[in-house]
């Protein structure tokens, strides 16, 4: 026989349930579950650059596009979003996408010499060493000759236009993401 609670019965009932839920922490995991909390939907999302950033340094290349799409999303197509999406198509090896990527980030902002640097770069991979070299020159100038790699990238792209029969083991070199204090990446010859 099923027997159905009155009002005087509901009240104990619920007041268990109060209880049972204060002494856990509410109704979500305790502190020792193995399972992860609830999300916080009311908190602060983090900055999706700052992941992306992140990871790049881990050389989740593919993960920091999504990173920096949502960041797109979030802030438009910026220099720094642009300049961050092609830096991590460099890294996945999509130089095509990335080279369009830099130069629509100089549109938007072109006093930032590392963004001109990842531009010659990409165009010397792609085998346009006198445009590289031009890129590479106007890197150098903004910065004011601060970035050895910025002047060694000139120096590898001016020697291969003055010598046509260039040592093709130095452009086979690796490239190597290095991040720079401002969130920006810079790339230089991996040693």
């Amino acid at each position: 026989m099923i027997r159905q609670l009155g009002t005087g019965g509901l009240a104990p009932l619920l007041f268990i349930l109060t209880l049972a839920a204060c002494d856990t922490g509410g109704l979500g995991a305790s502190k020792d579950s193995p399972f992860a909390p609830d999300v916080d939907t009311r908190a602060e999302a983090v900055d999706p650059l700052l992941v992306g950033h992140r990871l790049m340094e881990a050389r989740e290349y593919e993960l920091a596009l999504k990173s920096y799409t949502r960041a797109a999303g979030q802030q438009g197509f910026t220099a720094d979003v642009l300049a961050s999406l092609a830096t991590a198509n460099i890294g996945l090896g999509r130089l095509g996408q990335a080279e369009t990527q830099l130069r629509q980030a100089i549109e938007a902002d072109e006093t930032r010499p590392e963004i001109w640097n990842n531009l010659g770069v990409v165009l010397m991979e792609r085998g346009e060493t006198a445009e590289a070299a031009q890129i590479f020159r106007k890197a150098y100038a903004m910065d004011n000759g601060q970035s050895d790699s910025v002047r060694d990238n000139l120096r590898l792209a001016l020697a291969k236009l003055e010598n046509s029969a260039y040592d093709g083991e130095q452009l086979d070199q690796e490239f190597k993401l290095v991040r720079l204090g401002n969130g920006g990446y810079l790339l230089t010859g991996a040693p």
